[in-house]
């Protein structure tokens, strides 16, 4: 059921009311409205929980909130303010909004969208000024997809093509298209079909060096590839995945900018969840690996498996493009299990490393009897079986733990006795009593085990028709 909505302006009522009428010091006036509307289902996402400031003697309320202050100077300084100005109030701006989604979107419900546009066209000659327009314009867009119009989108893309030798100002402008494509189906079609691609790539190119700026990059591809937009049947996400392969060289040109930040691992958390998502296709897994790309996943395994987010990104990296069954091999044959498995104890406590090291296992262990073996002496069972004692409430990690054992004895009927003397029909039994999502793969490992299951038959297609 969906929650109750009020607008900024009654909830500030409400605290004025408890000040004014009840006479509350403001910090208990704004708690009692707090604890009101919550008692009431109300939903304050997108309410700025603060007591209202003082406004300037220029403004018509009486008060406000400090991101409207902002933007009131900012829309009376705009024809008449100077420069230095007019950039102490973008900048101010910029930090109400980076507080929180709220001033974010209060700020949006006043207009801030077409006059922060406005100060960026004014500003696309002058490198400085426009660098702090454009990052007001990112911070209010975060968040706020919708915000961005046609007119943005164009404006956006000519920054990138007039400013593709200025690392800071590129940056922040991919951090607008970012922003504006997630979660956004048409604002990323029609980012697409104006050129963003090739100016993503090229950025990455001229840009090696810059490890904001290839984040920003990685980040951006990325969204391309999501399928996220609830409003939207179908996306465009699979054949955005294709063109950055196929004609724009991402794989490449992602894979030499990781081998360029190889002690980075922000940078390469980054650019291995975009590999993961660019491996769509048998082909593209394989040019993934003979381009160097699972040489270096195995490297960062080794190295840096002491970064839970790091090891989490890169184990479902390797998930992705051993989806190519040649792939699985040579991920086995470059000690890959050995890593996963290593990874997995480290981070045992980890529910999304869990999650992805039990997923990586089961997909080298499909099909693939000889890789099964190794999982099992590598003691990958047994991490799995971890797994599901240390996460009980964690539902994608039973899932995949599950998962994983029913692959491991789906053709070698052997390992069934060890896995079932490690406690794990016991496991299987309670994730399927606490998780409904867990029946259809609990009941198939539990029978592929050789355990007794309650398979029952829903429906026969006998004794009736489906009209009345």
């Amino acid at each position: 059921m969906a929650k109750r909505r009020i607008t900024q302006e009654t909830f500030d009522a409400a605290v004025r009311e408890n000040m004014e009428e009840f006479e509350m010091e403001p910090d208990e006036a704004l708690k009692d409205a707090l604890e009101q509307f919550e008692s009431q289902g109300v939903d304050l996402s997108c309410i700025v929980k603060a007591v209202p400031a003082v406004a300037s003697a220029d403004t018509q309320e009486e008060q406000t909130h400090q991101v409207l202050l902002a933007l009131d100077a900012l829309r009376l300084g705009k024809d008449s303010a100077g420069e230095a100005e007019l950039s102490a109030h973008m900048k101010c701006f910029t930090e109400q909004c980076a507080l929180g989604f709220a001033q974010r979107y209060l700020a949006a419900q006043k207009d801030a969208y077409p006059l922060i546009l406005s100060f960026c066209r004014k500003s696309a000659e002058q490198k400085e000024a426009l660098l702090v327009a454009l990052s007001a314009l990112a911070s209010l867009t975060d968040g706020q997809p919708d915000l961005l119009d046609a007119a943005g989108q164009q404006f956006v893309l000519d920054v990138l093509k007039k400013y593709q030798d200025d690392w800071s100002v590129t940056c922040v402008a991919i951090r607008i298209v970012r922003n504006c494509c997630l979660k956004h189906e048409q604002n990323r079609q029609d980012l697409v079909k104006g050129g963003v691609l090739p100016l993503l790539t090229a950025a990455v190119t001229q840009h090696s060096g810059c490890a904001e700026l290839i984040k920003e990059v990685s980040g951006a591809l990325r969204v391309m590839t999501f399928d996220d937009d609830v409003r939207v049947m179908f996306g465009h996400a699979h054949e955005h995945a294709k063109m950055i392969v196929l004609e724009h060289n991402g794989l490449k040109i992602l894979i030499e900018a990781a081998k360029a930040h190889n002690d980075n691992t922000s940078v390469l958390s980054e650019i291995c969840a975009t590999l993961s998502r660019l491996a769509v296709r048998n082909e593209f897994c394989q040019d993934i690996c003979d381009l160097g790309g699972l040489k270096l996943m195995m490297t960062l395994l080794a190295n840096s498996y002491e970064s839970a987010e790091l090891v989490r990104q890169v184990l479902s990296a390797i998930r992705a493009v051993a989806g190519n069954d040649d792939v699985k091999d040579a991920v086995v044959n470059a000690g890959g299990v050995q890593l996963v498995v290593i990874a997995m104890n480290r981070h045992i406590s980890n529910s999304a490393v869990c999650e992805q090291g039990c997923a990586c296992l089961s997909v080298l262990a499909l099909r693939k009897p000889n890789n099964c073996k190794v999982i099992m002496e590598n003691g990958g069972a047994s991490a799995a079986v971890q797994a599901m004692k240390t996460h009980t409430n964690a539902v994608n990690v039973q899932k995949q733990a599950c998962m994983l054992l029913r692959n491991l004895v789906s053709r070698m009927s052997n390992y069934c006795q060890p896995i079932l003397e490690m406690g794990a029909e016991a496991l299987i039994a309670q994730a399927l009593q606490n998780h409904q999502d867990c029946a259809d793969v609990g009941k198939a490992t539990l029978r592929d085990l050789g355990c007794q299951v309650d398979l029952r038959e829903l429906w026969t297609g006998k004794h009736g028709s489906l009209s009345n």
